[in-house]
């Protein structure tokens, strides 16, 4: 599930809300509007791995590092290939 799709989920956290559960995982994000940034891709802009790892934690899982970095996840994250 993407970003954008799971924060329009009924029940979904609010952006702030998100924010501060990946906080509670090691993300440092600043502002509200880099996740807003990331669910909209705007520029082409993805988290970093630690966010995304993050994101996947805050999410229990419903918003995965394979959702998030589609193109390069293999690379950043082999050991999950074997989880497929």
């Amino acid at each position: 599930m993407n970003l954008n799709d799971y924060l329009h989920l009924d029940g979904a956290p609010t952006i702030r809300e998100l924010r501060r559960r990946m906080a509670e995982h090691g993300s440092a994000v600043k502002s509200d509007a880099q996740i807003r940034q990331w669910q909209h891709h705007y520029a082409q802009r993805v988290p970093s791995p630690l966010n995304c790892v993050a994101i996947e934690l805050a999410t229990e899982g419903r918003v995965t590092r394979r959702d998030l970095r589609p193109h390069d996840w293999a690379l950043i994250w082999p050991e999950l290939t074997a989880l497929l």
